[in-house]
């Protein structure tokens, strides 16, 4: 008689990823994350449970098989590994890094209700830079062509994934970019430090070794229009971000020194940290910084000006248990050094005689009921007003959609915040032959989640374009 099969021991302990010291990372801009060993990755990976019907997948925006991956770590065929994590996923070391894993897949890893959690962005990152140290990545099949061309506007996350899953299929694609180099916010506005552009560049030529032609420096609304380019494509897919950032309106804005964090983040990307010096003081950097906000932009933001050499300060109208960044990039910041001042709201800026900002006038603040956001509402404390001394200022508030497509196209629907209207399920648009996706559809919001709105669009694209 058979011995009955020994139930699997579980193992809740995480494997924790290596990382620079606080006291080394903030004097550079080097990757603060250093990855997983192959032995600590097949380790993380010999703790999934292989669940038969895995909640992981169901969570994940690009519907990627993570069980099938995280099983080829674990029998360390990392090769096999690498075509599973990329048949759903064309940018696996992106999303290995900038993905917020712990709100999805791993938030409904089953393992969490034994207080654990498999580390499946981690082991993501893990296969995608295993590939690349290999020297040569491994092609796809490609369907046979079908004659169909597709326009995909704009280089970012939303964009790079319809254009990945359409050549794919044997579409003609081709993406046109607004600035010089491809990847958008991945490019622009995510630093170094988090998301290296080598990365980015490496993803971005994958994409191009399959057939994508990609055309920069090309701004659709004044290059060309979405009507002329559909004189030339059968289908349009509009996945151009949201670029244009808010302000809180508060006195004192137009000074200098106020910037957006889409602004800031930028020019730390382009220009390396020479940020807006002062009048006659070439290589003069800031000394404060505030920075104004709680999400992940508002982190970053925090940790550049941090090194490049700045006092650096969060202020943040509610507590530190409201803050909707990351927890790893709020404990990165707050191990660097970044000074985070809650429950405190700006009211205005106060300036020098040269026009440059030099002190921020702020409100203290209480926490109420609930709002819609299911936050605790907060609220003035009258008579708390209180000056702090700073020479920049960084509003990293929120963004919207640039308005100049959707003004120059006529026939397409656009919301009260300037995004364009598209079906949730298929991303079809008002205009006959465009589909939209992304942050130019939900605001600013996550790399996965306009991942997942460009693969439903990617879907949805190829059935029209087979039916004609």
């Amino acid at each position: 008689m058979a011995e009955p099969k020994k139930k699997k021991k579980l193992d809740l302990k995480r494997r924790e990823m290596p990382k620079q010291s606080p006291d080394v990372r903030r004097h550079n801009f080097d990757e603060v994350a250093l990855g997983y060993s192959a032995e600590t990755a097949v380790e993380e990976a010999t703790r999934c449970l292989q669940c038969p019907k895995p909640k992981c997948v169901e969570n994940c925006p690009v519907e990627i098989d993570i069980p099938g991956f995280i099983k080829c770590i674990a029998e360390r065929d990392f090769a096999t590994g690498v075509r599973v994590l990329k048949e759903k996923n064309c940018l696996p070391a992106m999303c290995g890094r900038v993905c917020p894993q712990e709100e999805q897949c791993e938030e409904t890893c089953v393992l969490v209700k034994k207080g654990g959690q498999i580390a499946v962005g981690r082991l993501e990152r893990f296969l995608a830079d295993w590939e690349a140290e290999q020297g040569e990545l491994e092609m796809p099949e490609i369907a046979p062509p079908t004659g169909k061309k597709v326009a995909v506007i704009g280089g970012g996350p939303a964009g790079l994934t319809v254009a990945g899953d359409l050549i794919k299929l044997g579409h003609n694609v081709t993406i046109f970019e607004a600035l010089h180099k491809m990847g958008g916010v991945l490019v622009y506005g995510i630093p170094e430090f988090r998301l290296p552009k080598v990365i980015v560049q490496r993803e971005v030529e994958y994409l191009r070794k399959l057939g994508v032609e990609i055309v920069t420096d090309f701004v659709v609304g004044k290059t060309r229009t979405v009507d002329s380019l559909l004189e030339e494509y059968d289908v349009v897919f509009i996945g151009s971000g949201a670029g244009l950032p808010w302000f809180m309106e508060i006195p004192g804005e137009n000074l200098n020194g106020v910037y957006s964090a889409n602004e800031y983040l930028t020019r730390m990307n382009l220009m390396k940290g020479f940020l807006f010096p002062r009048f006659q003081t070439p290589i003069k950097r800031h000394q404060r910084v505030a920075v104004l906000g709680g999400g992940n932009v508002a982190m970053d933001c925090a940790r550049t000006a941090l090194r490049l050499g700045a006092e650096s300060r969060i202020i943040y109208r509610r507590s530190r248990q409201e803050l909707p960044a990351r927890l790893e990039e709020i404990e990165n910041a707050e191990e660097e050094g970044v000074i985070f001042d809650f429950l405190t709201l700006p009211i205005r800026y106060i300036g020098d005689e040269n026009g440059w900002v030099k002190e921020i006038e702020c409100l203290k603040m209480e926490l109420g009921e609930p709002d819609a956001s299911g936050r605790r509402r907060p609220i003035p404390i009258e008579g708390s007003e209180t000056i702090m001394p700073m020479d920049a200022v960084v509003c990293a508030i929120g963004n919207s959609p640039n308005p100049l497509i959707a003004a120059t196209t006529p026939g397409l629907e656009v919301g009260k915040k300037g995004n364009i209207v598209a079906d949730e399920q298929t991303g079809k648009t008002s205009k006959e032959r465009v589909w939209a996706g992304g942050d130019v559809v939900t605001g600013a919001a996550t790399v996965i989640l306009a991942m997942g709105a460009g693969r439903q669009a990617a879907r949805s694209m190829h059935e029209y374009l087979c039916s004609i």
